[in-house]
Protein backbone atom coordinates (compact mmCIF):
# COMPACT_ATOMS: atom_id res chain seq x y z
CA UNK A 1 0.00 0.00 0.00
CA UNK A 2 1.43 3.58 -0.97
CA UNK A 3 1.76 6.17 1.26
CA UNK A 4 1.33 9.89 1.12
CA UNK A 5 3.50 12.09 -0.02
CA UNK A 6 7.07 12.28 1.61
CA UNK A 7 9.73 14.91 0.23
CA UNK A 8 12.50 13.60 -1.55
CA UNK A 9 16.45 14.17 -1.31
CA UNK A 10 18.11 13.56 -4.68
CA UNK A 11 21.57 13.04 -4.21
CA UNK A 12 24.67 11.53 -6.38
CA UNK A 13 25.96 9.40 -2.91
CA UNK A 14 24.20 6.58 -1.68
CA UNK A 15 23.10 5.46 1.83
CA UNK A 16 21.60 2.47 2.39
CA UNK A 17 19.58 0.65 4.93
CA UNK A 18 21.82 0.72 8.22
CA UNK A 19 23.75 3.71 7.04
CA UNK A 20 25.27 6.52 8.56
CA UNK A 21 25.32 10.12 6.43
CA UNK A 22 26.27 14.08 7.31
CA UNK A 23 24.81 16.44 4.57
CA UNK A 24 25.28 20.27 4.57
CA UNK A 25 22.05 21.88 3.86
CA UNK A 26 22.02 24.95 2.06
CA UNK A 27 19.01 24.98 -0.49
CA UNK A 28 15.76 26.66 0.83
CA UNK A 29 13.58 23.96 -0.37
CA UNK A 30 15.94 21.26 1.85
CA UNK A 31 16.20 24.09 4.86
CA UNK A 32 12.06 23.47 4.57
CA UNK A 33 12.71 19.22 4.28
CA UNK A 34 14.57 19.46 7.50
CA UNK A 35 12.52 21.89 9.29
CA UNK A 36 9.18 19.99 8.51
CA UNK A 37 10.82 16.78 9.14
CA UNK A 38 12.01 17.67 12.83
CA UNK A 39 8.28 19.20 13.55
CA UNK A 40 7.17 15.41 12.62
CA UNK A 41 9.00 12.06 12.85
CA UNK A 42 12.21 13.53 11.28
CA UNK A 43 11.86 11.17 7.91
CA UNK A 44 12.48 11.62 3.96
CA UNK A 45 13.53 9.68 0.97
CA UNK A 46 16.91 9.83 0.32
CA UNK A 47 16.73 9.24 -3.70
CA UNK A 48 19.94 7.94 -6.08
CA UNK A 49 20.19 10.38 -9.13
CA UNK A 50 19.73 9.19 -12.89
CA UNK A 51 21.60 10.92 -14.98
CA UNK A 52 20.14 10.00 -18.11
CA UNK A 53 16.62 11.05 -17.02
CA UNK A 54 14.67 14.22 -17.56
CA UNK A 55 14.59 16.15 -14.44
CA UNK A 56 11.22 18.73 -15.56
CA UNK A 57 9.74 14.96 -15.78
CA UNK A 58 11.17 13.67 -12.40
CA UNK A 59 12.94 10.75 -14.66
CA UNK A 60 16.07 11.98 -13.24
CA UNK A 61 15.22 10.12 -9.48
CA UNK A 62 15.14 6.72 -9.50
CA UNK A 63 12.69 4.80 -8.00
CA UNK A 64 14.11 3.14 -5.33
CA UNK A 65 15.51 4.94 -2.39
CA UNK A 66 16.05 4.82 1.31
CA UNK A 67 13.93 6.35 4.20
CA UNK A 68 15.98 8.40 6.35
CA UNK A 69 15.91 9.04 9.99
CA UNK A 70 17.61 12.69 10.96
CA UNK A 71 19.33 11.87 14.10
CA UNK A 72 21.13 14.96 14.81
CA UNK A 73 21.37 18.68 13.76
CA UNK A 74 23.77 21.50 14.12
CA UNK A 75 24.99 24.71 12.69
CA UNK A 76 28.18 24.15 10.86
CA UNK A 77 31.17 27.06 11.08
CA UNK A 78 30.15 27.91 7.54
CA UNK A 79 26.64 29.17 9.05
CA UNK A 80 25.27 26.25 6.95
CA UNK A 81 22.83 23.76 8.84
CA UNK A 82 24.20 20.48 9.11
CA UNK A 83 22.45 16.82 9.85
CA UNK A 84 23.47 13.36 10.03
CA UNK A 85 20.68 10.97 9.13
CA UNK A 86 20.13 7.13 9.23
CA UNK A 87 18.90 4.97 6.29
CA UNK A 88 16.02 2.69 7.95
CA UNK A 89 14.76 0.81 5.17
CA UNK A 90 14.35 0.99 1.22
CA UNK A 91 11.24 2.02 -0.02
CA UNK A 92 9.93 2.37 -3.69
CA UNK A 93 8.58 6.51 -5.17
CA UNK A 94 5.87 6.77 -7.30
CA UNK A 95 3.78 9.87 -8.08
CA UNK A 96 6.49 12.34 -7.74
CA UNK A 97 5.84 15.87 -7.77
CA UNK A 98 7.41 19.20 -8.03
CA UNK A 99 6.41 21.91 -5.52
CA UNK A 100 6.40 25.52 -6.21
CA UNK A 101 10.27 25.85 -4.32
CA UNK A 102 11.46 22.74 -6.47
CA UNK A 103 10.89 20.46 -3.23
CA UNK A 104 10.43 16.95 -5.24
CA UNK A 105 7.88 14.80 -3.46
CA UNK A 106 6.61 11.57 -3.72
CA UNK A 107 4.19 8.44 -2.48
CA UNK A 108 6.11 5.67 -1.36
CA UNK A 109 6.08 1.94 0.03
CA UNK A 110 8.46 -0.26 1.47
CA UNK A 111 10.55 -3.17 -0.05
CA UNK A 112 11.62 -5.87 1.62
CA UNK A 113 14.90 -6.63 2.61
CA UNK A 114 17.15 -9.03 0.81
CA UNK A 115 15.98 -12.38 1.79
CA UNK A 116 19.87 -13.98 3.01
CA UNK A 117 21.52 -17.12 3.49
CA UNK A 118 24.87 -16.01 3.70
CA UNK A 119 27.80 -18.52 4.24
CA UNK A 120 30.28 -17.47 6.63
CA UNK A 121 33.29 -18.01 4.45
CA UNK A 122 31.53 -15.80 1.68
CA UNK A 123 30.93 -12.92 3.72
CA UNK A 124 34.14 -13.06 5.87
CA UNK A 125 36.60 -11.38 3.60
CA UNK A 126 34.12 -8.45 3.42
CA UNK A 127 33.81 -8.10 6.60
CA UNK A 128 37.37 -7.94 7.31
CA UNK A 129 38.86 -5.67 4.63
CA UNK A 130 35.27 -3.28 5.99
CA UNK A 131 36.55 -3.49 9.20
CA UNK A 132 40.18 -2.23 7.71
CA UNK A 133 38.48 0.19 6.01
CA UNK A 134 36.80 1.99 9.06
CA UNK A 135 40.06 1.80 11.10
CA UNK A 136 41.94 3.89 8.00
CA UNK A 137 39.20 6.57 8.23
CA UNK A 138 37.90 7.21 11.72
CA UNK A 139 35.97 10.35 9.96
CA UNK A 140 33.40 7.48 8.69
CA UNK A 141 33.53 5.31 11.72
CA UNK A 142 32.20 8.03 14.08
CA UNK A 143 29.48 8.83 11.65
CA UNK A 144 28.31 5.26 13.48
CA UNK A 145 27.00 4.52 16.62
CA UNK A 146 27.71 1.26 16.73
CA UNK A 147 29.41 -0.39 13.46
CA UNK A 148 27.83 -4.24 12.69
CA UNK A 149 30.82 -6.02 11.23
CA UNK A 150 28.39 -9.58 12.60
CA UNK A 151 25.60 -8.81 10.30
CA UNK A 152 26.34 -10.00 6.57
CA UNK A 153 23.68 -7.51 5.14
CA UNK A 154 25.13 -4.45 6.85
CA UNK A 155 28.50 -5.06 5.63
CA UNK A 156 26.78 -5.77 1.93
CA UNK A 157 25.15 -2.38 2.36
CA UNK A 158 28.54 -0.33 3.07
CA UNK A 159 30.54 -1.93 0.47
CA UNK A 160 27.46 -1.08 -2.01
CA UNK A 161 27.47 2.58 -0.25
CA UNK A 162 31.50 2.80 -0.37
CA UNK A 163 32.62 0.99 -4.14
CA UNK A 164 31.99 3.24 -7.15
CA UNK A 165 28.99 1.33 -8.52
CA UNK A 166 26.94 3.49 -10.22
CA UNK A 167 23.11 4.33 -9.41
CA UNK A 168 21.43 2.03 -12.23
CA UNK A 169 23.63 -1.01 -11.17
CA UNK A 170 22.74 -0.18 -7.33
CA UNK A 171 19.02 -0.10 -8.54
CA UNK A 172 19.37 -3.04 -10.27
CA UNK A 173 20.57 -5.02 -7.33
CA UNK A 174 18.17 -3.67 -4.82
CA UNK A 175 15.28 -4.89 -7.13
CA UNK A 176 16.70 -8.76 -6.54
CA UNK A 177 14.86 -10.44 -3.91
CA UNK A 178 17.82 -11.89 -2.55
CA UNK A 179 21.74 -10.36 -2.04
CA UNK A 180 23.58 -13.57 -3.88
CA UNK A 181 23.93 -11.30 -7.14
CA UNK A 182 25.34 -7.73 -5.31
CA UNK A 183 27.08 -10.67 -2.89
CA UNK A 184 29.23 -11.97 -5.77
CA UNK A 185 29.53 -8.74 -7.53
CA UNK A 186 31.27 -6.90 -4.22
CA UNK A 187 33.24 -10.23 -3.89
CA UNK A 188 35.00 -9.92 -7.31
CA UNK A 189 35.35 -6.16 -7.02
CA UNK A 190 36.95 -6.59 -4.02
CA UNK A 191 39.45 -9.33 -4.66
Amino acid sequence: MRKAHIPLFPLSAHLLPGGHMALRIFEPRYVRMVKEACAGDGRFVLCMLNSRGEQESNQHIFDIGTMCKIVDFDLLEDGLLGIKVEGQYCVRVANIKTESDGLRVGEYEQISDWATNIDDSAIEPLREKLEVIYSRYPEIAKLYPELKFSEPLWVIYRWLELLPVDAENKQAFLSEQNCDKVLNYINNLVR
